[in-house]
């Protein structure tokens, strides 16, 4: 008798212990935080600063580079074996300077200032040349298509041979000719993301 009576309590505490530690681990679970909400698609310039996106740049929109406000005027796109970019002519800041903003992506996208200096008597060709004291190697030389919208000064479809040079410090030296023209020499500058701010002309 005595050791049913034994048995039958250990019964009953084993069938305590079991639903006290179940209705624990039904609170934890009932009271844990749900999952985070899968994050939203962003703007991969906003995090940099810019507000729009380069690559999405057409004639009328405005670029406010915040000492600065300049309209796109023309662009060309451009074309080489499958690779595309494109130059977006501004207007002049004041000195009657030709420039134009150049996107590429390769892979990440970058943005140059250009301005011509018809100044610069050179031609490409060396594998080095020093501009103001600066000197730029070759990079890159080719020959690409084009098609021109707005104001460019070209026709609307065409061809251009071009030769790049790198410098220091985010420096550039270009050379370009469009149709068989006269070599054009132009030096840039790297735009920061965080540089300008896009105004679509939409």
């Amino acid at each position: 008798m005595l050791t049913t009576t034994l048995f039958a309590v250990a019964a009953l505490v084993v069938f305590v212990v079991i639903v006290v530690v179940y209705l624990v681990v039904r609170g934890r679970t009932a009271s844990a935080p749900p999952p985070p909400a899968p994050r939203a698609p962003q703007d991969p310039f906003a995090e940099q600063g810019t507000q729009g996106d380069p690559r999405t740049l057409k004639v009328g929109d405005m670029l406010d580079f915040g000492v600065e406000r300049v309209w796109v005027r023309g662009t060309l796109r451009l074309s080489e074996g499958g690779w595309e970019w494109a130059e977006h002519f501004v207007n002049d800041g004041g000195g009657g300077e030709r420039r134009w903003l150049s996107v590429e992506e390769d892979p990440d996208v970058q943005v140059v200032l250009w301005t011509a200096r018809p100044d610069l008597e050179m031609v490409p060709g060396p594998r080095e040349l020093d501009v103001e004291g600066v000197r730029y190697r070759l990079v890159e030389r080719g020959t690409a298509s084009y098609r021109s919208e707005g104001t460019t000064g070209l026709r609307a479809s065409g061809g251009m041979d071009y030769a790049d040079y790198e410098g220091p410090g985010g420096k550039h030296l270009s050379f370009e000719r469009f149709d068989h023209g006269a070599w054009e020499a132009s030096l840039g500058v790297d735009v920061a993301p965080g540089g300008f701010t896009i105004y679509p002309s939409s």
